[in-house]
C-alpha cells in the first residue's frame, strides 16, 4: 500500500514541491494515522521550504490539517480509531493523503465544524486567539490596527477583536479586499499601496494613534506601524510576509511613546497540551456557533501545490488556501 504527499527534497522555489508515491505510514509509540481530509496552506510552509526554516530534508511540505484517525499506535489513550481531529505547527503533518503524527498534538473538532474549515482555521485561528487574548490582551473601547485584513489571519482576528468591542482599522491593497475586511467588521480601510498608513491612522483617532498594531506583512510597513501606536501602545509583528525587519535600536521605542514590541509564535503558546486544547476549543466552538466566519480563498489538489505557493506569496489569495488530497 501507498500514499500521495508531496514531498520536499532539498529546499528552493515552489518546484521543489514533488509529489511522490511513499509507503503508507504506521504509527509509532505515542501517534496516531490521520487520513487527511484536507490541509491548510500557510507562509510557514513556504518558510521551511525555501530553507528560511531549517528542516532536515526530505520531508513532507505542509503542518496544519484536518482528518479521520484512522491507526493508533501504543500508549495512545486520548484519541481512538474514527475520531476526527484537526492540528496545527507539526512538521510533516501536511500535504499528503496519510500523515503521521504525535497524539498529544491533535485536537478533536466538533460535529457541527467541516473539515475544510478546521484545516483553515487551526494555525491562524489559535494564532488570532493568543495574540488577543494572551499576547495584547484586548479591552472593548481600545483601537486596533490590523494589516492585511483580508488575509487568512487578518479576516480571523478582525472579527475577534470586533467581537470584543475592539474598533478595528484595517489595511488592504485593492478595493475588493478592502470589501472582504469591511464585511469581517473593520470600521476603516487604508490601502497602504496609495496612502501613508501612519498619516492615516493619526487621522482616523484625532492624533492619539492605535492601543496595538498587529503586523504580519514586516519589511515594508513595520516603520509606518511604530509610527502609528499610540503613548505606550505594543507593536506585535506576527509574520514577514514582505521580508525580514531590519535590526531596531531600542531607543527608538522610548522616543516613539514608551512603545513595546513583541515578536511572538502560536508555538509558544500550544506547547502544553492542556493550552492546545483550551485554544483549539475556543476557536472551533466559535465556528461551530457561527461567531467565527471562515474564508476559504481556494483550494487545489496534492499536484498544484506549488501554485498555492505562489498564490500565497503573491498576495493573489484572500482568506485561507486549502489543499485537498482527494481532489
Amino acid at each position: 500500500m501507498s500514499i500521495r504527499a508531496v514531498v520536499v527534497a532539498q529546499t528552493g522555489g515552489p518546484e521543489v514541491l514533488e509529489l511522490k508515491e511513499l509507503p503508507t505510514p504506521e504509527p509509532r509509540p505515542g501517534e496516531v494515522r490521520v487520513d487527511v481530509d484536507a490541509c491548510g496552506v500557510n507562509f510557514l510552509d513556504v518558510y521551511e521550504r525555501s530553507g528560511k526554516y531549517p528542516m532536515q530534508t526530505p520531508f513532507i511540505a505542509g503542518s496544519e490539517g484536518c482528518g479521520v484517525v484512522s491507526a493508533v499506535g501504543d500508549g495512545v489513550d486520548t484519541v481512538t480509531l474514527g475520531d476526527r481531529v484537526a492540528w496545527a505547527m507539526v512538521h510533516g503533518g501536511g500535504y499528503a493523503g496519510q500523515v503521521v503524527i504525535p497524539a498529544e498534538r491533535t485536537a478533536p473538532v466538533p460535529d457541527d465544524v467541516k473539515s475544510e474549515q478546521a484545516a483553515a482555521v487551526m494555525l491562524q485561528g489559535m494564532t488570532a486567539h493568543y495574540l488577543t487574548e494572551s499576547t495584547f490582551p484586548v479591552r472593548a473601547g481600545q483601537t486596533a490596527l490590523v494589516h492585511a485584513a483580508a488575509g487568512g489571519l487578518g479576516l480571523l482576528l478582525t472579527q475577534m477583536l470586533v467581537g470584543k468591542g475592539v474598533r478595528v482599522i484595517g489595511t488592504a491593497s485593492t478595493a475588493a479586499k478592502a470589501s472582504l475586511a469591511t464585511e469581517a467588521g473593520t470600521s476603516e480601510v487604508i490601502d497602504y499601496t496609495d496612502h501613508d498608513v501612519a498619516v492615516e491612522v493619526r487621522r482616523l483617532t484625532d492624533g492619539r494613534g492605535v492601543d496595538v498594531v498587529y503586523d504580519g506583512v514586516g519589511k515594508a510597513t513595520f516603520d509606518g506601524s511604530i509610527d502609528s501606536l499610540a503613548r505606550r501602545g505594543t507593536m506585535v509583528l506576527v509574520g514577514a510576509a514582505s521580508g525580514p525587519v531590519p535590526p531596531v535600536d531600542p531607543q527608538t521605542l522610548n522616543k516613539k511613546g514608551s512603545l513595546f514590541l513583541t515578536r511572538p509564535t502560536l508555538a509558544h503558546h500550544i506547547a502544553d497540551r492542556d493550552e492546545l486544547l483550551e485554544r483549539a476549543a475556543a476557536v472551533l466552538g466559535q465556528v461551530a456557533e457561527d461567531r467565527l466566519a471562515v474564508r476559504i480563498g481556494g483550494k487545489y489538489p496534492l499536484a498544484e501545490a506549488a501554485q498555492a505557493h505562489e498564490d500565497l506569496v503573491g498576495r493573489r489569495s484572500t482568506g485561507k488556501l486549502l489543499i485537498l488530497p482527494d481532489l
